[in-house]
């Protein structure tokens, strides 16, 4: 049954995919913007209007989220926009937790609030595990991510407490040749200077952008609420990464990538966070709603994201 659905964060990489799929399978896509001129109004082909909203000022055109059947909230400043001063990870945590308050906020006191809230989180709430097993049962972390990603589920339970339905998609590096991880990594893997990252023993947990956008799709009809992680189920080390890179690019991987140079083009915070950190993650809730994954192993995602056909 089409549905209208409501996404911030729609201009972004998982957005601008999603509008469009929304549109490709019937749904009507309304886009919540920053602003009525914002290019996003026309990334999907099915938007006939769009929700005007600034969370750092609290307003939002409430009015226009009236009778929605859902609403997929994906924005949230880019974790790795620029290196971690102080005030960028304030705004990291701020753009997260203020927009999901204000949005549960306004939800929970609609006359017809929509009957469910999709509000984006991350496997970052895992923090740095090394080879432990983790699934949606497990505890979160402690670091700086773990504890932005608790906060900005908990920003959710406004709209839990008015009985709407709220799903948190936790998820992985989205592996996509258009942005994210995989596309800063390709130029140095094509020219034959990419390695692992230190020892290369710390898992990786992934999922492609064509399987991102299929289970947000499918968590608007499964029967799921809480977390749910987006990952792919064969996570892999970043030494696996590496190797299964360069057979698909057809180039060496023998060198190692300095740490140094790591650090001196990310921050040290930043780059350790992103590059030197472990979550072995599994999709257990996912896999036993039914969800199948497209891209189940790395070799399979790799050849779709790089040689799509």
């Amino acid at each position: 049954m089409p549905m209208r659905v409501a996404v911030t964060g729609s201009t972004g990489l998982i957005g601008r995919a999603l509008m469009k799929r929304l549109g490709d399978v019937g749904h009507q896509a309304v886009p919540v913007l920053r602003a009525a001129s914002d290019p996003g109004a026309e990334a999907g082909a099915e938007s006939s209007q769009s929700v005007v909203w600034d969370p750092a000022t609290g307003d939002v055109e409430a009015e226009k989220l009236e009778g929605l059947d859902a609403v997929l909230h994906l924005a949230g400043e880019p974790i790795a926009a620029r290196r971690w001063s102080p005030d960028q990870k304030q705004r990291i945590a701020d753009s997260r937790t203020e927009s999901t308050a204000l949005l549960a906020e306004t939800l929970s006191g609609l006359d017809a609030p929509p009957g469910m809230m999709v509000s984006a989180s991350a496997i970052g709430f895992y923090g740095d595990r090394g080879d432990e097993a983790l699934d949606e049962s497990s505890s979160g972390g402690d670091d700086f991510l773990a504890r932005v990603c608790r906060d900005w589920e908990a920003a959710a339970d406004p709209a839990r407490a008015a009985g709407i339905r709220v799903v948190h998609p936790r998820t992985g590096v989205v592996l996509s040749r258009s942005g994210g991880a995989l596309s800063e990594m390709l130029p140095f893997f094509r020219l034959g200077i990419g390695g692992r990252v230190g020892n290369g023993r710390q898992w990786m947990s992934w999922i492609t952008l064509h399987d991102e956008v299929e289970a947000l799709l499918w968590l608007l009809d499964a029967d799921l609420e809480g977390p749910v992680n987006l990952t792919a189920p064969q996570p892999v080390t970043n030494r696996e990464l590496t190797r299964a890179l360069g057979r698909a690019l057809n180039r060496p991987t023998l060198l190692p990538t300095p740490k140094p140079a790591l650090q001196a083009r990310l921050g040290r915070e930043l780059a350790e966070a992103l590059l030197y950190s472990s979550a072995r993650v599994a999709p257990a809730a996912l896999q036993r709603s039914g969800f199948a994954f497209s891209h189940p192993d790395i070799a399979t995602a790799l050849e779709a994201v790089l040689h799509p056909h």
